[in-house]
């Protein structure tokens, strides 16, 4: 894209609110962040039921992201949605859409990924792809429709009680309805939070962070912060979750040979994960 219309794509001009998810969680300095990048935000905060003392973590939020869905469907303009320990970068207003705003058959795009893949990049550098986690992303109220569809589904057929990666089936519920969901050139800010025991409790990876960074966080992650937290502890985190990223790209875990061979533009494919990573930035 030319200057003009990298000005044009930005973020800001596009996302008509952001809805901040929440339980307990302090927002105060992602709301500040967000308020001086010129966003309107609303935080959703899930208040306690009696009836959701059995509920599981990942149901929990599950009902929290269906409120936010909810409300992306009132709307004819793309929705943020982010969980409370997202730590944005600064100038996030100023990076770019991850996709053509101007098109139809868009359904999610994440700005922070978890377990990335990528399968096709456009002319334009759009980068259609895979990630598991619901950290950070943009909705519009077609595809915030089906992620209802996708809530009831997860009720019925696995119920409030017991664990699921419902996260990692947005990708694949969103395709078989015909749309194309999108990832970032590099990661829009870092999942903070601490970890979940859940994730661990079957057998998943308890943490996961951002292999790459688009620039410098705008404020210190959680993971970071107290007695346990420091700077050494930041620089540890984020050199562990660069050589992940590196690691995953080496043994074609994001860009997997099938989808190469498979591809009418390899070289565009290639280009795009190994520049994603010749980055400095922790």
């Amino acid at each position: 894209m030319n200057e003009q219309e990298t000005v044009n794509n930005y973020l800001i001009n596009y996302i008509d609110r952001v809805l901040i998810i929440a339980h307990k969680e302090s927002t105060e300095q992602l709301e500040t962040t967000l308020s001086e990048a010129g966003f309107n935000y609303e935080v959703l905060r899930q208040e306690s039921q009696p009836e959701f003392k059995n509920f599981s973590r990942s149901y929990l939020c599950l009902l929290n992201h269906r409120h936010a869905w909810e409300k992306a469907t009132q709307t004819d303009k793309p929705t943020l949605i982010i969980e409370a320990d997202f730590v944005p970068v600064v100038g996030f207003g100023k990076l770019p859409l991850p996709f053509n705003p101007h098109q139809t058959d868009v359904g999610i795009s994440w700005l922070y990924t978890c377990a990335p893949q990528v399968y096709h990049v456009s002319p334009e550098g759009y980068a259609q792809g895979f990630s598991t986690s619901a950290v950070a992303y943009i909705v519009n109220a077609k595809s915030a429709t089906y992620l209802l569809e996708l809530a009831d589904e997860v009720t019925e057929k696995i119920g409030a009680t017991k664990y699921s990666t419902w996260d990692s089936d947005i990708d694949k519920f969103l395709l078989q309805r015909q749309l194309k969901n999108y990832i970032p050139w590099r990661n829009y800010g870092e999942h903070g939070g601490i970890p979940n025991p859940e994730h661990q409790q079957n057998n998943l990876s308890k943490v996961h962070r951002a292999d790459v960074l688009y620039g410098k966080l705008a404020f210190t992650p959680l993971y970071a912060v107290g007695e346990q937290g420091g700077t050494w502890k930041f620089l540890s985190v984020r050199l562990q979750a660069r050589l992940k990223g590196i690691a995953r790209l080496a043994v074609g875990r994001f860009l997997r040979p099938p989808v190469v061979k498979g591809s009418t533009t390899p070289m565009r494919l290639i280009r795009f994960a190994l520049l994603r990573q010749l980055s400095f930035r922790l």
